[in-house]
């Protein structure tokens, strides 16, 4: 194969990590107004809305919904591989309400804010996502019980906080290649990509233009964080057994990758990443095991096995202390990292298709 096929190749497996663009037969954006959101940190976002989109109808007990949640850096498409006629979150079966987390350019974020722009934005945590979700459930839907709450990565995170703020509005909860709490290694990895952003001199403090954002910063962002940290060595020996194709290849992922999300969005989301604890909801008293403890929902968490960004060993800590739970790897037997979680490959998504469905079915 060529180099410039393999490059072609193996830049589609960095299609998962792009905030995919709205097609035209996609279900329409929706927002819902919340007016001033208040945070856990007594800041408020102002004017704020969050974005969504729906599939299928819902019923009239309102009892067949599901919610999704995003990833960082990602938006309401991101688990797409498991929606659709004959997948686990079949439209015909569920109403599916695929969300826009805070900061991702959908929802109100920095990049978009009218009144509290790029570093004027107050930060946020993943328990402020979860609360202005669960108000779009209820308020706009009247919804009060959930099929089950889904998401990959920092949407695994919010599954797992949504089961701990809310226990008793879902039936289960699935969270995908997550974290219950950030790992010291997880911050170490969200750092250095932060300062590889900030160290561009266009990145001005945040208080660049629209038209002119720190390119280079970017570039080498998308390249580290989808070229690398979401994969494991083992899975870049198999794409390129001669090391030097993977040259190439990161230079592609930068220049394919970087456009992917506002540099200002992309650290304020991290920020919240840092911060996840689900022993750190009020009522738990710091308390992470406790916590744990007290998710009712039927739980079944798919962990991303050799995973350098979420390591799959506090998935199993976490495994271990809720009570109704199901712990599985994606795939143990050829490992792939975070990118398990990504939709990336026909066999970890037929995989996830697979148990997904029927544990929905149970």
């Amino acid at each position: 194969m060529k180099l410039s096929s393999i490059a072609l190749v193996f830049l589609a497996a960095a299609a998962p990590f792009v905030a995919h663009a709205h097609g035209p037969k996609d279900p329409p954006h929706q927002s819902h107004a919340l007016g001033d959101l208040k945070l856990e940190s007594g800041e408020v976002i102002r004017d704020f809305s969050i974005s969504y989109v729906t599939h299928g109808t819902l019923n009239a007990a309102k009892s067949n919904a599901v919610l999704m949640v995003t990833a960082i850096g990602g938006n309401h498409h991101r688990i797409d591989y498991l929606i659709g006629p004959g997948r686990a979150l079949d439209p015909s079966k569920y109403f599916i309400i695929a969300t826009d987390a805070i900061g991702n350019g959908l929802t109100t974020s920095p990049s978009n804010s009218k009144t509290q722009a790029r570093m004027q934005f107050p930060k946020f945590n993943i328990r402020d996502m979860v609360a202005s979700q669960e108000r779009l459930v209820r308020e706009k839907f009247g919804i009060s019980k959930l099929v089950t709450v889904i998401g990959a990565s920092m949407g695994g995170m919010q599954a797992l906080q949504w089961a701990v703020s809310h226990p008793d509005m879902m039936e289960s909860i699935v969270p995908i290649i997550p974290l219950g709490r950030t790992t010291a290694w997880t911050t170490g990895v969200l750092e250095m990509l932060r300062q590889t952003i900030q160290a561009d001199p266009k990145f001005k403090g945040g208080a660049y233009a629209a038209n002119e954002p720190p390119e280079q910063g970017m570039k080498l962002w998308s390249a580290w964080l989808s070229g690398v940290i979401v994969r494991t060595p083992g899975y870049q020996e198999a794409l390129f057994p001669n090391n030097m194709d993977a040259v190439p290849y990161l230079k592609g992922v930068a220049e394919s990758g970087w456009r992917r999300m506002d540099a200002v969005d992309w650290i304020y989301q991290s920020w919240a990443y840092d911060q996840h604890n689900v022993g750190t909801t009020p009522g738990m008293g710091g308390d992470y095991h406790k916590a744990l403890k007290t998710i009712k929902a039927r739980t079944l968490i798919l962990a991303g096995s050799g995973d350098l960004l979420n390591p799959e060993y506090d998935a199993k800590e976490a495994a271990h202390y809720i009570p109704h739970v199901r712990y599985v790897e994606i795939n143990a037997a050829r490992p792939l990292g975070h990118l398990s979680g990504a939709g990336a490959t026909a066999p970890e998504n037929d995989f996830q298709n697979r148990e997904i469905g029927a544990f929905l079915s149970r």
